[in-house]
């Protein structure tokens, strides 16, 4: 909204000239995402308490030690939305279609994730909507996101799918791109939802992956760094830093909350939208690959509950204590805020491994 209020009086007032680089107005996106977390936290963090009356319930299927976590109010994910909302709203080039791609799905998916969270705590149904009927959602949400994003898309990058370490490979996947993105979306989103197990566990690793993916959206949508990079150029992609650095700010500003002992949890409502927001922007920038990497250890999480759950299946035999992979390190005696900080620890190291695939053509 500021870029396009502002920078057409840049000729007359030279400071408006500020508004047109896409850094400046990054930093401001993560200034104030985090200025509404703290200026906002509190408030929702009391209506939350108040609308859940301590009734958070906790799942059957965790360690016995979270049974201490009860009372702690959830849907926190919609302080998220909101900073997220609010700043991208205010920074961003409002013109562009990929930030309402972006928002779209990150909105979507929270609505979605929001509805979830309000039938379990309401008491209209425990378990919240059916996961059917939560993945049918997504996957239109999904759709349309991925059918606007090959509409204003440059040919042939529309439909097309890059392959890290390879400079000119680009495989055309034609109308298969859609359930590509979609795989992408909804993977990524339901990635982070598993992960979201332990107070602080998942909201850091969304914040590198955010700052990766910003910084990637820079560079592609920059037609001189992509060039010396040999990266696809995107036109108009550069504008997602903001998203990014919205998102960014909004983690930091919800880690405030959410550090152990958590104050917090954002609930399906944070952890469906910024997983979605994730997948979204990896299509959009072309760096679904790298997404894999960037967020390895949302897959690590994923694979483990596929795997426990498989091996159960055919075997009768679990290969974990318990899945996702946090609780299994729970069971084996570890303690909370030692499983956080390791797991960040690979995140990072994770985060650098992707991003270092950006120089490796």
């Amino acid at each position: 909204m500021l870029f396009n209020l502002l920078v057409p009086l840049a000729d007359e007032y030279i400071v408006f000239n500020l508004f047109r680089y896409l850094t400046f107005r990054t930093g401001g996106a993560i200034m104030t995402a985090l200025l509404v977390s703290f200026l906002f936290g509190p408030a929702i963090i009391n209506w939350l308490k108040s609308a859940q009356n301590g009734n958070t319930p906790v799942r059957e299927d965790v360690p016995e030690g979270h049974l201490k976590k009860v009372g702690t109010p959830t849907m926190g994910g919609f302080l998220i939305l909101l900073a997220i909302s609010i700043s991208t709203l205010l920074w961003a080039d409002l013109r562009n279609g990929y930030v309402w791609v972006v928002l779209l799905v990150t909105i979507g998916f929270g609505a979605v994730g929001f509805a979830d969270d309000y039938l379990k705590l309401t008491g209209h149904r425990w378990k919240g909507l059916p996961g059917r009927l939560k993945l049918v959602l997504e996957i239109l949400i999904a759709a349309v996101a991925a059918y606007w994003v090959m509409t204003i898309t440059p040919a042939p990058l529309a439909d097309g799918l890059v392959i890290p370490f390879f400079k000119n490979v680009l495989i055309n996947l034609g109308w298969f791109f859609i359930p590509f993105a979609i795989f992408v979306m909804v993977g990524a989103s339901n990635a982070v939802n598993l992960t979201d197990g332990l107070d602080g566990l998942a909201i850091v690793p969304v914040m590198i992956a955010a700052a990766c993916f910003g910084f990637i959206a820079y560079l592609v949508g920059n037609s001189v760094y992509s060039g010396y990079l040999q990266l696809h150029y995107v036109v108009g992609v550069g504008e997602l830093s903001v998203f990014c650095g919205a998102l960014v700010g909004a983690s930091l500003g919800f880690l405030w909350y959410n550090a152990p002992p958590a104050m917090v949890f954002m609930g399906d409502t944070g952890s469906l939208s910024v997983g979605g927001a994730l997948g979204a922007i990896s299509v959009v920038t072309k760096h679904e690959v790298v997404l894999a990497i960037i967020g390895g250890l949302f897959v690590l999480e994923t694979v483990s509950v596929i795997v426990q759950v498989v091996s159960f299946k055919l075997t009768g035999k679990r290969v974990f204590a318990m899945a996702p992979l946090h609780h299994h390190f729970e069971k084996k005696g570890w303690a909370e805020p030692t499983i956080v900080i390791r797991f960040w620890v690979i995140a990072s190291i994770l985060a650098l491994i992707g991003m270092s695939t950006l120089k490796l053509r």
